[in-house]
């Protein structure tokens, strides 16, 4: 359920809350606590600053303080956040503040939150809405008797260090939307592969297109060969879960740009025939984050409703071997007309992509994007808490930089080596799948770029199903899930500008 968040103009100890959590902005060479907690810190008997002074809370970034108030107050604990240096303080920052207060009154048990801002931060208003709606997410649909959480967080009074402008709710009011839209691609990608396979996927997306007002199509089994996507039909021939293709379309009156965003939606990995270790295979539900993204994206777009055309295409297919599934040594047709050789059927996620890659460059948009959590070989290099991307055009890749900085995920952007790119050839096909062990992520984005044409793209390779929380302190569940869509929306809202 969404939080019920509300804002008024007030100072922290005017608040009422089971937990009051207080950004506070350092106070020069002073370990000094602001005036505004001296009411609180009064009402403490001095046990605020006293607390402070033994922990030596200077609120620097990440720094944290939590005091009982013992009845005395109308929360039970108070906690200070320490948010660093004020010239250093985006839209990320804010976000990520919130995000860390919400996590900390679900971790508390608590069922209401009274959060208070600085002077100034009113301007940050509609990340606070994000942070709150991403730090409050849990996944605990299948929890039951003592394992369901006792008590979670349902309400949240934001106290404003300034007078309020008449937009301040509607703000407050966007950010819990586009929270929102990042949880229900963490809702897909945590629910398991026998819940959420092709077709109930698609059912997914179909509601949020719905609940968005926005348009969508449902390529089934029989309308994916009759196109011609041969390698979306080689990767989910060996389920009895049939692939599907999803295309959901925002297209406003007047929109002068065209995005267009790919998700790899492998609902569940076993590898195929070239079937993966047991160990680690149960994660591989997580294999659909990047259709997630694109769906959560296209949910956040529908909230925002900007001056873009944005298309979102989600391929999806189940990985599975029976007596009907692709093998090693196939060569197979492709959406794009080229050939391709297949060396391992785990590395599946190349080939859906490639198909939906080669339909989006047919809407001709101006920028293409996909993402997909294709290789551990960029796990291996970035960690598991970081994404790896590339780019073929230097104004994109420029752009996708900004949309990054306002997002602040955490992407690296990766080298197409075109030494690399004669891993790709094949002997007997016009391409390989797969080159060979070094340098893995790069020779799967130079495969995937055969299929992009002459189309400014984007490909970004995301951290990995090993990935359990992210630094930014938003992430609470496993897998890549969400982590992208906030930098896509950043890119289609540089866009409209």
């Amino acid at each position: 359920m969404p939080l019920d968040i509300q804002i008024r103009a007030a100072a922290p100890h005017d608040l009422s809350a089971d937990l009051l959590v207080v950004g506070v902005l350092p106070a020069g060479k002073s370990a000094a606590l602001p005036p505004t907690l001296k009411p609180i810190d009064e009402a403490l008997g001095g046990a605020l600053s006293r607390a402070a002074a033994k922990e030596e809370f200077t609120a620097k970034r990440d720094q944290s303080l939590t005091v009982s108030t013992l009845g005395r107050l109308p929360f039970e604990k108070v906690i200070l956040l320490g948010l660093g240096e004020r010239r250093s303080l985006g839209a990320p920052e804010v976000r990520t503040f919130a995000a860390k207060a919400a996590r900390a009154a679900n971790g508390d048990k608590a069922r209401s939150l009274a959060l208070s801002l600085p002077a100034g931060f009113e301007t940050e208003l509609r990340a606070i809405g994000e942070g709150l709606e991403l730090g409050a997410y849990r996944f605990t649909r299948y929890l039951t008797g003592d394992r369901k959480p006792k008590a979670e967080l349902a309400s949240v009074v934001i106290g404003a260090g300034a007078k309020l402008k008449p937009t301040a709710k509607a703000a407050v009011a966007l950010g819990q939307r586009i929270g929102l839209a990042v949880n229900v691609a963490r809702d897909l990608s945590n629910e398991p592969s026998n819940v959420v396979f092709p077709e109930t996927f698609a059912h997914h997306a179909e509601k949020v297109a719905k609940d968005g007002g926005l348009h969508v199509q449902v390529f089934d089994f029989k309308e994916i060969r009759k196109r011609g996507m041969k390698l979306i039909d080689a990767v989910g021939r060996g389920s009895a879960h049939e692939p599907r293709l999803v295309h959901i379309a925002y297209t406003p009156k007047g929109a002068k740009k065209r995005l267009v965003f790919v998700g790899k939606g492998i609902t569940f990995d076993s590898g195929g025939l070239s079937i993966k270790p047991a160990a680690g295979m149960g994660e591989m539900k997580h294999d659909m984050s990047g259709a997630a993204n694109v769906v959560g994206l296209m949910a956040a777009i529908a909230a925002v409703r900007p001056k873009v055309e944005v298309h979102a295409i989600a391929a999806l297919a189940e990985n599975m071997p029976d007596g009907n599934a692709y093998r090693p040594g196939d060569i197979w047709g492709s959406l794009d007309g080229k050939t391709v050789e297949i060396v391992n059927t785990d590395a599946e996620g190349r080939l859906v992509l490639a198909d939906a890659l080669a339909y989006a460059r047919s809407l001709e948009p101006d920028v293409l994007v996909d993402n997909a959590t294709l290789t551990g070989a960029c796990v291996v290099a970035l960690g598991n808490t970081c994404s790896g991307w590339y780019a073929n055009d230097e104004g994109t890749a420029r752009a996708f930089s900004a949309a990054l900085k306002a997002s602040g995920e955490a992407m690296w952007r990766m080298p197409l080596l075109e030494d690399l790119r004669d891993g790709i050839k094949s002997d007997v096909a016009d391409v390989k799948q797969m080159g060979e062990r070094w340098g893995g992520s790069i020779t799967a984005a130079l495969f995937l770029r055969e299929f992009t044409g002459d189309t400014k793209w984007v490909h970004c390779d995301i951290a990995g199903p090993a990935s359990l929380e992210r630094p930014t302190g938003w992430m609470q569940s496993k897998g890549a899930t969400g982590h992208g869509v906030l930098t896509f929306l950043a890119l289609v809202e540089g866009a409209a500008r």
